[in-house]
C-alpha cells in the first residue's frame, strides 16, 4: 500500500495501509498498529477516513436474529427467579462497589434456593468422594477415610479411562444408576426399582424439561395440555411456553395451608378440555414456592384422578429430605402407587424427579440429579434414550455427587457418625429457621404466612393498598412486582414477587428462601417488617 499517509511517530503510510487492509478484508499487522488504532491514537489522513466509512456502509448490514426474527417460543419464555428483580439487584450491587450510598452496605439474595451461597457448609463425605474421583492421586492419601476411597474406586471403574473427564453412557454411569434403585427401595421400604428405569439428569430441572419434551404433541384443540399447580415453579411454566404446549392452572388452596383438591383438578381438567388435549399432571411435592407437605390420602386421591382420566404424572420430588412440620411426612408418588395395587401400579406412567440441589446436600453447582420412568411403553423408551444421547451425558461430576446423595455412609463405617451430625445439624438448622420466618411474618400487619411444612421457602401474602397498585401500573408494573422492586431499593432484600409464580386474581405474595443464617435472617426479617409498615403508612 502506498501513499502519502503519515502516523504519528514518524511511521509513513501505517494509516492508509491499516484502511486498505481492512478493506481487502486483512487485519493490519503489527500489535502496536493495532493497539494504536483501537486506543485512537492514529493520525488517519482523509483518504484513509474516506476507506474507513466505505467499510463501515458495507460492514452495517441488517441483523439476521431480531426480535422479529427470533423463535417466537424462546421469547414468550419467562422465569421470574432470574427476572427483573435479579437484574436490578445486580445493578445495586455494582453501584455498592463504586461507593455509591445506599440505606443498606449488602443486596441479600433471598430469591433463590442457593443453599452453599447463602452460607451453608458442604456435606464433607460428598466433596471428599468427588475429590477422590477428581483427582485419583488422592486415593494414597491417608488424609481420606476408607470409605470414602471405595466409593470413589467404584464410580471410577465404571468411567471410561477410570476418569471423571471422560463421557458416560447416555442414561447415566450404571454403577449409579444401581445405587438410585437401591436407595428407591429402601425409600419406599422395599418397593422393588429398576436401574433400567433410572436416567441421570443435569439437576432434576433436566429431567422435567426432557419428559416433557417427549409429552408434547398435537396442534390445535389436540395440542397437548400440562396440568401444573398455581403457585408453581416457573420451570414449568417456561418449559411449556419453549415447547409451545398449553398450560392448565389449577389452584392449591391457601386458606386450607395450600392443600391439593381433587376437585380442583376436576374443575382444570374439564375446561381444558375444551380448547386443549391434557395429558400431563404436574406434582410438587413438597411444594415450591408453598411448603405444603401431601398427605398419603390427598396423593392417593391424585393417582385415582390420573388412572382414572389417562394422565401422566409427573413428580418433582426434589424437597423430599425437607419436611420440618409435625405430622407432615414425605411420602414418594412411586411408593403409594405401588401399594394401591397392581391396576395401578402396572399401569400408570410415571416419571418421579430428585436433585443434589436441595435436602441437606445443597449441591446447586454440581448439577446433579435423576429421574425414575415407570411403566413407559417400550418403544418410547428407546425414544427417551435417543433424546438423551443428543445431549451426550450429564455432567459426570454430578453424577457421582448424586451417588453420594443415594449412597451414604452407613453405621458402622467410619464416615457415619461426621456425616449424619452434618446432616442433622443442616436440617434441624431448616426447621428452625421455616418455624421462625412463619412465626415473624405473621406478627406483622397486612402480612399472613402459612406454616412452612417442608421444603426452603416462605410464600407469604401481602396486603397492598390500593394507592399502592395504582402507581404500580403507571409504572407499568404488576403490584407484587412494584412492591419487591421498592423492598430491594430500600433494604437490599431480593425476593420474588407471587406474580412470577401464579396466584389468584387480587392475591398477592412473595417468595424468600430461608437459608441464609439464623442471625442474619431475623435481621432480614426484621427489616422486611420494618419496610412493610412504611410502605402501608406511605400508600394508605
Amino acid at each position: 500500500c502506498k501513499g502519502p499517509g503519515v502516523c504519528r511517530g514518524g511511521r509513513k503510510n501505517m494509516a492508509l495501509r491499516c484502511a486498505a487492509s481492512l478493506a481487502a478484508g486483512r487485519q493490519p499487522r503489527g500489535p502496536r498498529l493495532l493497539r494504536a488504532a483501537r486506543e485512537g491514537t492514529v493520525r488517519w489522513s482523509s483518504a484513509a477516513k474516506a476507506s474507513a466509512v466505505k467499510i463501515k456502509e458495507k460492514a452495517s448490514r441488517e441483523k439476521i436474529l431480531t426480535l422479529e426474527s427470533m423463535n417466537p417460543q424462546v421469547k414468550a419464555v419467562e422465569y421470574a427467579v432470574r427476572g427483573p428483580i435479579l437484574l436490578k439487584a445486580g445493578e445495586i450491587e455494582k453501584e455498592l462497589r463504586k461507593g455509591i450510598k445506599k440505606p443498606f452496605t449488602e443486596v441479600i439474595k433471598a430469591n433463590i434456593g442457593d443453599a452453599h451461597a447463602m452460607g451453608q457448609r458442604p456435606i464433607t463425605f460428598l466433596r471428599q468422594v468427588v475429590a477422590l474421583c477428581t483427582y485419583p492421586n488422592l486415593l494414597d492419601s491417608p488424609s481420606f477415610p476408607e470409605d470414602a476411597k471405595k466409593r470413589a474406586r467404584r464410580i471410577l471403574q465404571d468411567c471410561g479411562g477410570n476418569s471423571l473427564g471422560s463421557y458416560s453412557a447416555s442414561q447415566g454411569i450404571n454403577c449409579i444408576r444401581e445405587d438410585v434403585a437401591s436407595f428407591i427401595e429402601r425409600r419406599d421400604g422395599g418397593v422393588p426399582a429398576d436401574p433400567d428405569n433410572i436416567y441421570l439428569t443435569t439437576g432434576a430441572s433436566d429431567g422435567i424439561a426432557t419428559i416433557l419434551k417427549i409429552l408434547v404433541s398435537g396442534g390445535g384443540k389436540s395440542r397437548t395440555g400440562v396440568m401444573i399447580p398455581i403457585p408453581q415453579y416457573p420451570l414449568y411454566s417456561a418449559a411449556i411456553s419453549e415447547l409451545d404446549a398449553i398450560q392448565v392452572n389449577y389452584y392449591l388452596d391457601e386458606e386450607n395451608c395450600w392443600a391439593l383438591d381433587v376437585n380442583e383438578l376436576r374443575r382444570s381438567l374439564n375446561e381444558a378440555r375444551a380448547y386443549c388435549n391434557p395429558k400431563v399432571l404436574c406434582i410438587i411435592n413438597p411444594g415450591n414456592p408453598t411448603g405444603q407437605v401431601q398427605s398419603r390420602k390427598c396423593i392417593e386421591e391424585v393417582i385415582h384422578f390420573a388412572w382414572e382420566d389417562k394422565l401422566f404424572l409427573l413428580a418433582d420430588e426434589v424437597y423430599q429430605d425437607n419436611v420440618y412440620s409435625e405430622g407432615c411426612q414425605f411420602h414418594s408418588f412411586k411408593k403409594i402407587l405401588y401399594e394401591m395395587g397392581p391396576e395401578y401400579y402396572n399401569n400408570v406412567e410415571l416419571a418421579s424427579f430428585h436433585s443434589t440441589s436441595k435436602g441437606y446436600m445443597g449441591e446447586c453447582g454440581y448439577r446433579g440429579g435423576y429421574m425414575e420412568v415407570i411403566n413407559l411403553h417400550p418403544e418410547i423408551k428407546g425414544q427417551l434414550v435417543k433424546l438423551l444421547s443428543v445431549r451426550i451425558c450429564p455432567p459426570v461430576s454430578g453424577q457421582a455427587a448424586m451417588d453420594i446423595v443415594v449412597n451414604p455412609p452407613i453405621p458402622g463405617e467410619e464416615s457415619y457418625s461426621q456425616f449424619i451430625k452434618e446432616k442433622e445439624s443442616v436440617l434441624n438448622n431448616l426447621a428452625k429457621k421455616a418455624k421462625l420466618t412463619e412465626d415473624m411474618f405473621n406478627k406483622v400487619p397486612g402480612i399472613h404466612c402459612n406454616p412452612l411444612q417442608g421444603a426452603m421457602y416462605a410464600f407469604p401474602r401481602i396486603f397492598i393498598p390500593s394507592k399502592a397498585i395504582e402507581e404500580a401500573k403507571a409504572h407499568k408494573m404488576a403490584p407484587d412486582m412494584f412492591y419487591c422492586m421498592k423492598l430491594l431499593e430500600e433494604t437490599g432484600i431480593c425476593v420474588v414477587p407471587g406474580s412470577g409464580f401464579g396466584q389468584r386474581e387480587g392475591s398477592y405474595h412473595f417468595r424468600m428462601t430461608i437459608l441464609p443464617p439464623v442471625d442474619k435472617l431475623k435481621i432480614l426479617l426484621e427489616n422486611v417488617k420494618d419496610f412493610h409498615i412504611k410502605f402501608l403508612e406511605k400508600y394508605a
